[in-house]
C-alpha cells in the first residue's frame, strides 16, 4: 500500500488550459468590439432561429457588462460594456446575404480590424477587417436611431428582394461603452474586392453643383472623384445591354424604396478595376523579382523595393486601400463569393476593366436641415439651377437615375 501511494505522489499532472482569444488591438475601443462580436456570436449559437421575426425583435437588445476584467488586462480595459442592437435581425440579415456567423466572427476577431480614414464631413471612423471583406463604421447617436428606423423597413425589402440590392448589406449594430464613453459602430460588406486593385473611384450623386474632388482630393495616389470629374474624364460603365438592364432594375427598385422612406443625398459609389493595366503591374513586378533573383540590379535598389510600404497604395476616404491582396492569390478574376458588388465590362468593350458599384450613404432623411440647405444653395445658385444636390427626394431619385443610365453602355 505504501508503494501505491509513493507513486501516487510522485505523478505529475499537467493542467490544460482552454486556448482563449486575446483581441489584440492598437486601441482599447477596438479591443472592446472585437470581444463584444466574438461574444454576441456565441450568444446566438445558443439562440434557436424563429420561424419568423416579431416585431420586439427589432426594439431588442443584448447587454454584457464586464467589471474588473483581470484575464488579458494589457488588451482590453478593466472595465467596459457591449450592447448589440436587434441581434436577430442582424442575425438573420447576415443568413440572407450568404454570410455565415462563424465567418463573420473569425473575420473581425481573429485580428484587429484595421483604421484607414476619417470621414471629413461626419467625423466617423472607418476600419476594414483583416481580410478586407467588412468595414466598421462609427455612427453618431443620431445615426443610431435613423438605423432603427430603417431596419423595421430595410428587412422586410432585403427579404422581398431575397437579398438582390445594391444598398448596403448592414450585419451588425453595436454600442461599445469604453473609459465612460459610449462609442457606436455598424458592421457592413466592403464594396470593393480585397485582391483586385482599385485604379479609379467615384462617389456620384446625379449632381453637377459643387460637385468636383478638392485639389487636396486629387493629389491623393487614390482621389474620391466626383461627377464632374466623372464627366471631365469621360466616364463610362461598358458592361453592355443584358446586364445594364438587371443593375438598373435593381438600382431602381433601391431608389424608389429610399424615396417611400423621404431618404435622399445617397450616391452611388463607383470602383473601377483597370484589368489591362494591373496585368502589364503584375508582369513588371515580375519580371522586377526575377532581375532580383538573378543579382541584376543594385543591391540598394533591391533593399529599396522591398521595403514595406513601397508600391502599396495609400488609402483614401471612404473606403479601404485596394492595392493589397489579402488572403487570395491574383489572377485578375472575379470571386463572385467575396467580390458582390463587381460587374466585368463586356467582351467586345473599348476598355477591359471590372466595376464594382454599390449605393451608400443612404441615412439621410429630407428634414428641415436639408430644405433649409436647398434653399441656401437656391439662394448662392439661382432657382433655375437643376445640378443643386438638395433637393427633394422624388427629384433627386430621377437626376440620379438618369445620370447613372446615361453613364452605362
Amino acid at each position: 500500500m505504501s508503494g501505491v501511494t509513493s507513486k501516487l505522489k510522485k505523478k505529475h499532472i499537467r493542467v490544460k488550459h482552454q486556448k482563449v482569444k486575446v483581441f489584440r488591438a492598437s486601441e482599447p475601443l477596438i479591443s472592446v468590439f472585437m470581444w463584444g462580436v466574438n461574444h454576441a456570436i456565441n450568444d446566438l449559437a445558443c439562440v434557436n432561429v424563429p420561424v419568423m421575426l416579431m416585431p420586439d425583435d427589432f426594439r431588442s437588445y443584448s447587454k454584457t457588462r464586464v467589471d474588473n476584467h483581470l484575464f488579458n488586462k494589457e488588451n482590453l480595459p478593466s472595465h467596459f460594456k457591449v450592447k448589440e442592437y436587434c441581434p436577430l435581425v442582424f442575425r438573420n440579415l447576415r443568413e440572407r446575404f450568404g454570410v455565415d456567423d462563424q465567418d463573420y466572427r473569425e473575420s473581425l476577431t481573429r485580428s484587429e480590424p484595421l483604421h484607414f480614414a476619417n470621414h471629413g464631413k461626419s467625423g466617423a471612423k472607418f476600419y476594414i477587417s483583416s481580410d478586407r471583406i467588412y468595414i466598421v463604421k462609427t455612427l453618431t447617436s443620431e445615426e443610431v436611431e435613423q438605423m432603427h428606423a430603417l431596419l423595421k423597413q430595410y428587412h422586410p425589402y432585403v427579404v422581398e428582394r431575397h437579398g438582390k440590392t445594391l444598398l448596403p448589406q448592414y450585419l451588425g449594430m453595436y454600442r461599445l461603452t469604453v473609459d465612460g464613453v459610449e462609442h457606436y459602430m455598424v458592421v457592413s460588406r466592403n464594396v470593393f474586392s480585397n485582391h483586385l486593385k482599385l485604379h479609379r473611384k467615384y462617389d456620384l450623386k446625379g449632381s453637377t453643383v459643387d460637385r468636383e474632388a478638392s485639389n487636396k482630393e486629387k493629389g491623393k495616389d487614390l482621389p474620391t472623384l466626383k461627377d464632374n470629374d466623372f464627366i471631365r474624364d469621360g466616364g463610362k460603365i461598358f458592361i453592355g445591354d443584358e446586364a445594364k438592364e438587371k443593375l438598373m432594375e435593381t438600382l431602381t427598385a433601391d431608389v424608389e424604396f429610399l424615396t417611400r422612406l423621404h431618404l435622399m443625398d445617397y450616391s452611388l459609389l463607383l470602383g473601377v478595376h483597370d484589368s489591362e493595366k494591373a496585368e502589364q503591374d503584375d508582369k513588371e513586378k515580375t519580371d522586377s523579382q526575377v532581375k532580383d533573383e538573378n543579382g541584376v540590379e543594385d543591391e540598394d535598389e533591391s533593399d529599396e523595393a522591398n521595403e514595406p510600404g513601397q508600391g502599396g497604395v495609400p488609402t483614401p476616404p471612404d473606403s479601404p486601400s485596394p492595392g493589397l491582396h489579402g488572403e487570395f492569390e491574383f489572377d485578375g478574376r472575379i470571386i463572385p463569393e467575396i467580390d458582390i458588388y463587381a460587374i466585368p465590362s463586356y467582351p467586345s468593350a473599348p476598355k477591359r476593366e471590372i466595376y464594382f458599384l454599390a449605393v451608400i450613404d443612404v441615412l439621410t432623411h429630407y428634414g428641415m436641415k436639408k430644405q433649409a440647405a436647398k434653399a441656401a444653395k437656391t439662394v448662392k445658385y439661382g432657382s433655375n439651377v437643376e445640378g443643386i444636390s438638395t433637393c427633394e427626394p422624388e427629384q433627386y431619385a430621377k437626376r440620379f437615375l438618369d445620370f447613372i443610365q446615361k453613364a452605362i453602355e
